[in-house]
């Protein structure tokens, strides 16, 4: 492979009539991902800029454009790509679109992150993921199996049957805490402060058992 000298970008910002879509552009957007694309830029800013070929003409961000246009902004960042020949301008469209679609995820990795957000009450929706791919994530289709109300306790009393689990690691344990809706609590107080805290939830075996029977 032949190496060449890396393009430095530079941005700028350009208003937003101003730039031109591909009249040729292969990738389509519907509403729903441009209402995504909206919510995006609301929350976090205009991170990614639009690339054109150096005369306004939009070689990617055709729907950051269109998002840009829904919530009323005037300018956006732009990084001109001047240096590519007409056949590379062609590629690149597709380019941009299409190698995006070979990443995959570390499923691990992404419930770890997942379930931090979800237990600091971040709006999980500004992942990108609809409530049908969080929920497959999360194992939310379970969470409805136990029946009844909450009820904490400090110790287990010895007239009962139960069950200890164990987790070797913080992905399991985590996933565990989402899985039975683990809350934090504490068991004893003195002087308006806690002497300790920790987790727990009692939960009625024979509902539990029933919830699993019909999963």
């Amino acid at each position: 492979m032949s190496k060449k000298k890396p393009f430095t970008a530079n941005i700028r910002m350009v208003a937003v009539a101003d730039l031109i879509p591909y009249a040729r552009n292969s990738r389509t957007h519907s509403e729903k991902q441009i209402q995504k694309l909206a919510k995006g830029i609301e929350e976090f800013g205009f991170l990614n800029p639009i690339v054109t070929d150096g005369d306004n003409g939009i070689l990617a961000g055709h729907g950051r454009i269109m998002a840009a246009e829904l919530l009323g902004m005037d300018e956006v960042p732009v990084i001109e790509a001047s240096h590519l020949n007409d056949n590379q301008r062609r590629a690149y469209v597709m380019f941009d679109n299409r190698v995006a679609e070979e990443a995959g995820w570390n499923e691990k990795a992404l419930l770890r992150e997942i379930l931090d957000m979800q237990n600091d009450d971040y709006d999980l929706a500004m992942t990108g993921f609809d409530e049908n791919e969080l929920a497959k994530i999360l194992g939310d289709d379970i969470k409805d199996e136990v029946a009844g109300e909450i009820e904490f306790s400090e110790e287990v009393g010895e007239a009962h049957n139960y069950v200890v689990l164990y987790f070797d690691n913080e992905l399991d344990w985590l996933a565990a805490k989402t899985h039975f809706d683990l809350k934090s609590v504490h068991s004893r107080w003195a002087n308006g402060k806690p002497l300790s805290k920790g987790i727990g939830r009692v939960i009625n075996g024979a509902e539990y058992l029933k919830g699993q029977s019909k999963a």
